[in-house]
């Protein structure tokens, strides 16, 4: 299990860009799929993005498809993703995740969680 640890996030307009970024300490963070979710009140946690272990594989949801990207730097033991074109439905709080492997819809077998990031986008 890896521990991991968020920052970014914010308060930002309707348009503008984040960048959310992940990072994992007590294991080997190459062996992870990792990915992110969110979280809006009332609803369960959603799939955002996944990426492979080694990076060379992501999928999305499709409302952030073309906005979002998400990406890893394995040497850093951190995953990021960049949100562009900032909606105000994209208003949650989002976590990275890490697992076993992925698929479409997200990730397997997740073991671990960030602690959660607030992003409001402002109409």
């Amino acid at each position: 299990q890896v521990t991991l640890v968020q920052s970014g996030g914010g308060l930002v307009k309707a348009g503008d860009s984040l960048r959310l970024s992940c990072v994992a300490s007590g294991q080997t963070f190459s062996m992870y799929t990792m990915g992110w979710y969110r979280l809006v009140p009332g609803k369960e946690r959603e799939f955002r993005a996944v990426i492979s272990q080694s990076g060379r594989t992501t999928y999305y949801a499709d409302s952030v498809k073309g906005r979002f990207t998400i990406s890893r730097d394995n040497a850093k033991n951190t995953v990021y993703l960049q949100m562009n074109s900032l909606r105000p439905e994209d208003t949650a709080i989002y976590y990275c995740a890490a697992g076993t492997n992925y698929y479409p819809g997200g990730i397997r077998d997740i073991n671990s969680w960030g602690q959660g990031t607030q992003v409001t986008v402002s109409s």
